[in-house]
């Protein structure tokens, strides 16, 4: 039973999660009629193998479905993950082998292409939805998985089929005007499939009998076919097909990138035709990368999960997909130690925030996408921006258990058993630091002032115990940075010396909690070999 208070806030929440949600209690003031679930979708091309944008489209709908479920007071849900698995493939991929396997049935649905990995699938189709369905679980996503081809087969799409070819004159008077006049003379809703040569074909359509399903057309080679569009005989072109399956499974809830506004709109259209209502749903921004340039997959401008996942963490590619989904965000490495940063910045913060605030809190919601419940307040002991700095003096050749070692002397008593957040980052701070920190490092000679002004830190912490108090080291080293003798416009200038001439960059961690972590030795040796530049 879902609290009332909590209820109540999540329906006023700005949080955009709730937003979304409130959206569906506003189609179902009193639930979905007969108690059915409500319904979200995400779809999923199966020509390419699964990638980040598969992951942030699910996740997010997770989001919105769990904030339904909130602000509903516990109505049913379901998510369903839709294949276009029917879809002929138009192209062969950069990324897969046997590129003249793919080219010699190109045309042909993914479902009826053999498997060019030769990894046992019945189909190249098959081989990509066991990717995305293994892609899904590995993040603990719950979701039902939906093949088109599946239902295009077995008759399951055959009523709403009939459907669209009863309206069929009604869809060519929504989609002719939106098409150049060189498309409109082959273009049809229905897109039947050869006899002969199984491809699935982009040619004009005529109506037999819409009740029987039968279509007639010109095959590849000019005779003329009469047959069936049911059972996998035909598929309907994308914006059609888009609508008839909202009509078929009920779709209350599905979200899409920008670049499917105009889908969105024509496809709201059509389904409206068919009889349904077009679901909600939210229209997000894309990725750029590091120029500010749209992703794109054969480009290959973008960042993968696994590269996210080699120098990230899961809740931290959560916490950065969360963050304002219409705006556009570059997508690239550089985002990466934030993000994680970030992310459990938010988390300990949950237990002391006020219900409102807490419901606004990206780690709030990213800690219920899959259920959990607990651990709300966890936090780091120390930040992966300090990790990295650490790491990166430590050098290419530090190991896992030299980086606990430091931390070991930083924090009493650390086990790594009890931190496995923290047991999980120190490899992907090493892993960070040998492919993009240590090529970019380059410690410069101190200016004649930086230099008195690093002396006079060496000399301070000659007089300090080795466990003197990171906060402590912090004070002094701001009262230095003050003393008008040494020449600095402001602290930051200060501090911008001491990472460039000790770290080797020009950004870095509160120097106080990175001596204390380092040990006032060694940094008394950065500041020598800094000085001998």
């Amino acid at each position: 039973m879902i609290d009332e208070t909590l209820i109540e806030a999540a329906r006023v929440s700005k949080a955009w999660p709730f937003q979304e949600a409130m959206k569906l209690v506003k189609r179902y003031p009193n639930g979905k009629p007969g108690g059915a679930p409500v319904l979200f979708e995400t779809g999923y091309g199966p020509s390419g193998l699964p990638h980040i944008g598969t992951f942030q489209e699910v996740l997010r709908t997770t989001l919105v479905r769990r904030a339904y479920e909130i602000v509903s007071g516990g109505a049913p849900t379901r998510l369903v993950a839709f294949s276009d698995d029917m879809d002929g493939l138009r192209k062969v991929p950069d990324n897969v082998p046997n590129h003249a396997l793919l080219a010699a049935n190109l045309g042909k649905p993914l479902t009826r292409i053999p498997d060019p990995f030769n990894a046992g699938f019945e189909s190249f189709a098959h081989h990509n939805n066991a990717r995305l369905r293994s892609f899904l679980d590995q993040f603990g996503f719950d979701y039902e998985f939906v093949s088109a081809s599946d239902q295009y087969n077995s008759g399951a799409f055959d009523d709403a089929l009939r459907n669209v070819l009863t309206h069929f004159h009604s869809i060519m008077d929504i989609m002719l005007p939106t098409l150049r006049e060189e498309r409109r003379r082959t273009y049809s809703p229905v897109l039947p499939v050869s006899p002969d040569s199984g491809v699935v074909l982009q040619v004009p359509v005529e109506v037999i009998d819409p009740a029987a399903g039968i279509i007639r057309f010109e095959d590849e080679d000019g005779t003329v076919v009469e047959q069936s569009a049911l059972g996998g005989m035909s598929k309907l072109q994308w914006k059609v097909d888009w609508a008839m399956r909202w009509f078929a499974l009920g779709v209350d809830y599905e979200m899409c990138g920008k670049d499917l506004t105009d889908s969105v709109t024509q496809s709201g259209r059509i389904v409206k035709v068919l009889g349904g209502q077009r679901p909600e749903g939210l229209i997000y921004e894309l990725f750029l990368d590091e120029k500010g340039e749209k992703i794109s997959k054969s480009k290959g401008n973008g960042l993968t999960i696994e590269e996210w996942l080699t120098y990230g963490t899961e809740e931290s590619l959560g916490f950065y997909i969360y963050r304002e989904p219409k705006s556009a965000k570059s997508l690239h490495i550089g985002v990466i130690p934030k993000a994680v940063d970030e992310y459990w910045q938010f988390r300990a913060k949950i237990p002391e925030q006020p219900l409102e605030q807490r419901l606004g809190n990206p780690a709030w919601h990213l800690l219920r996408t899959n259920g959990y419940h607990g651990g709300d307040g966890d936090t780091l002991p120390v930040t992966f921006g300090l990790l990295l700095n650490l790491v990166g003096v430590l050098g290419t050749h530090a190991t896992h258990e030299q980086v606990w070692t430091y931390l070991g002397n930083y924090i009493a008593e650390l086990d790594p058993r009890h931190h496995p957040a923290l047991e999980a980052l120190v490899d992907r701070a090493l892993a960070y630091n040998r492919d993009f920190v240590a090529p970019t490092l380059v410690r410069r000679a101190p200016e004649p002032n930086e230099a008195k002004a690093l002396m006079a830190l060496d000399a301070m912490l000659a007089e300090a115990p080795d466990d003197t108090p990171a906060e402590e080291l912090q004070t002094a080293i701001y009262e230095i940075g003050k003393d008008e003798t040494y020449a600095f416009e402001s602290l930051r200038d200060w501090f911008r010396a001491l990472y460039e001439t000790l770290l080797g960059s020009s950004q870095g961690p509160r120097m106080g909690s990175f001596i204390a972590l380092y040990g006032v030795a060694n940094t008394r040796q950065l500041i020598a070999e800094a000085l001998a530049r």
